[in-house]
């Protein structure tokens, strides 16, 4: 980053960081998390995110609503792929390039008659990509300003390393990674919290053959609730959100507003 320095962003954000009165967390996990890395000593409220109550409170006539709205087909599965950004991708100051690391060919030809792609590039992502030839099928949300919209109304999630996949997994719909460049991510960029290997709530493919096969497997499973593997990290990482969040942090608000005056 221009003008400062690793260390010097880091002391400059723990001493903005503990400025505020409250922190929001989403589980035991988070909280821990927060601490350490924002070096954080004030009040930590565990009531889930509020951007997540819309995924737990709609129903499915809110999805085909949203769905019509957006102009994605009614009788159509849905992928979402929400890939982040990489940090030796650079653009410009704040920007970064990116290319699909599969081919959109080779998804239509194999998934194209009853399933549309979502695309949604992190905002730091500088290039539109160039979908001109599959716009019957593939669709650039990418500027659109809620994501969970798009959450609700896909079938699955394709990522790598970007934190959507916990908010989705509310959903209790299938998560398929694609860490195409992991030990470069892993030993070069930015590294993991999580045991990349280990602890995720769905399938890795490693390649684009594996990836296809993958999102043919996950598009025949809609719901994870009997999945072990994805029901261990949903109690880990969303069981406490009730879809209260919104209104537990309004209510902590209006206290602090009462008692000091």
């Amino acid at each position: 980053m221009p003008g400062t320095t690793t260390a010097k962003y880091h002391a400059n954000f723990v001493k903005e960081a503990n400025r505020w009165d409250a922190l929001v967390s989403p589980n035991d996990y988070s909280t821990r998390i927060f601490r350490s890395a924002f070096g954080f000593n004030n009040q930590i409220l565990k009531v889930g995110y509020p951007r997540n109550d819309e995924l737990l409170n709609s129903s499915t006539d809110d999805i085909q609503r949203l769905k019509a709205e957006m102009g994605i087909p009614l009788d159509k599965k849905v992928v979402l792929y929400a890939p982040t950004y990489r940090d030796n991708q650079f653009a410009e100051k704040g920007k970064y390039t990116f290319e699909l690391p599969f081919s959109l060919d080779d998804f239509k030809k194999q998934f194209g008659e009853d399933t549309v792609l979502i695309l949604r590039m992190h905002y730091l992502i500088a290039n539109a990509l160039d979908i001109s030839n599959y716009t019957d099928f593939v669709y650039d949300f990418s500027s659109y300003p809620n994501i969970s919209d798009l959450y609700l109304v896909s079938d699955m999630l394709i990522t790598d390393y970007s934190s959507v996949f916990f908010d989705y997994a509310y959903l209790k719909r299938p998560i398929l990674f694609y860490p195409y460049d992991y030990h470069l991510y892993k030993d070069e960029l930015r590294g993991f919290y999580l045991d990349y290997e280990k602890d995720l709530p769905g399938d890795i493919a490693n390649n684009e053959k594996e990836l296809l096969a993958g999102i043919k497997k996950d598009l025949q499973q809609p719901d994870m609730s009997d999945d072990d593997r994805f029901m261990k990290f949903y109690k880990r990482f969303c069981a406490i959100d009730d879809g209260l969040s919104s209104l537990k942090i309004v209510n902590y608000v209006v206290h602090q507003i009462e008692k000091n005056g």
